[in-house]
């Protein structure tokens, strides 16, 4: 093994339940001490590739190595990985502590081994003075670290979540991200996560792999995944987002030219060297990137300006979204943070309005 060798990777992975494909001839590899976030909607096979990893199902193709070592045939209790389940799994009759213990205990560890380690976790997630307590006596939040803390006492090389955090409250839940992030990188121990939930995975992955119908469609960064999304599937499904489709008049340099149906003037967009003039195309913009005015904006070279009325908003206190319907029929959804202020909402439904956005802030994808 050198230091670049993944922690964990898989290769050409594929499991099938009847005529159902869970995972598609997938290959992915997770560095040392990184947080890997699989996210994907319901079935599209990312607690089965899960559960592979874990050992907890056997792969119909394919192989999966830990440390550059295939453990594809390896029993789940003897490879380096333990598993956090959604529904945390703990054991009602048994303490905090008993429960923390269980898998050392079963690993046959000297008692004051066993005590010093339940000690040093069960302060690493802030749980010290409730050591006596069984599970229906905590908070959730209080029984997902139990359950964290269960996982990481053995030590395992890479801890395997599966919607760690779908049980709490909104609160609790972007509170506790922070927490898994911090205790991650105190102990260095590589986490694979799996979820559904678009803000979860960007606030504690190092990457993301988008996943559907059992192949990962894009992997990269939270930024990179968010701003650059590679087809339309990820710029809708991760995030919010307007898609303008069209064909592309012009494709230099400098950047593409779309005439999209519906819309007066083309739409500028960045350049694109897999489009042509011709070829079907899309432009994406996020509503954050998008400026809302009652007047006209000033006209500037690469710059989009389109001009709607407001079909609906919500307000959310930080920001509001408005949903502006264009002369041609188009929605197209708009996020706008309140930095003023005011009881009285400064549009109303109704209003005619002026949107626009910089050629840099869309992305083109192929049609």
């Amino acid at each position: 093994m050198t230091a670049d060798t993944p922690v964990i990777s898989t290769r050409d992975l594929s499991k099938q339940f009847g005529d159902y494909v869970a995972v598609d001839h997938l290959s992915l590899d997770v560095r040392a001490g990184e947080i890997f976030v699989i996210l994907g909607g319901s079935g599209c096979g990312k607690t089965t590739l899960l559960r592979m990893l874990a050992g907890l199902e056997q792969p119909d193709t394919g192989r999966i190595f830990i440390d550059g070592r295939d453990v594809t045939d390896t029993p789940p209790y003897e490879r380096p990985v333990n598993m956090m389940f959604q529904s945390y799994a703990l054991f009602p009759h048994m303490s905090v502590s008993d429960n923390v213990a269980y898998g050392l205990r079963k690993e046959g560890l000297p008692r004051a081994t066993i005590r010093d380690r339940v000690r040093e976790m069960l302060g690493l997630v802030k749980l010290e003075g409730l050591e006596g307590r069984k599970p229906g006596q905590l908070s959730g939040g209080q029984r997902q670290r139990v359950a964290l803390a269960r996982a990481l006492v053995k030590r395992p090389r890479v801890l395997l979540l599966d919607e760690p955090l779908a049980a709490l409250d909104k609160k609790l839940r972007e509170h506790t991200q922070f927490e898994l992030s911090n205790l991650q990188d105190q102990l260095g121990v590589s986490f694979v996560v799996v979820t559904h939930d678009q803000e979860e995975a960007m606030t504690l992955a190092s990457r993301i792999a988008v996943m559907d119908q059992g192949r990962f469609v894009q992997v990269g960064s939270p930024q990179e995944v968010y701003e650059y999304p590679a087809t339309r599937f990820v710029a809708e499904f991760v995030g919010s987002t307007t898609l303008f489709a069209g064909i592309v008049r012009e494709s230099g340099p400098e950047g593409v030219v779309i005439v999209c149906e519906g819309i007066e003037s083309a739409l500028p967009g960045p350049p694109s060297a897999a489009l042509q003039a011709g070829a079907s195309a899309l432009i994406a913009v996020r509503p954050e990137k998008i400026q809302l005015s009652k007047e006209r904006p000033e006209a500037a070279a690469g710059r989009v300006i389109l001009q709607g009325i407001v079909q609906d908003l919500a307000y959310y206190g930080g920001r509001s979204v408005y949903r502006v319907r264009l002369p041609g029929g188009q929605m197209v959804s708009v996020s706008a943070q309140n930095r003023i202020r005011a009881a009285e909402r400064t549009l109303e439904w109704d209003e005619a309005v002026f949107l626009s956005w910089a050629r840099e802030s869309a992305v083109v994808l192929q049609g």
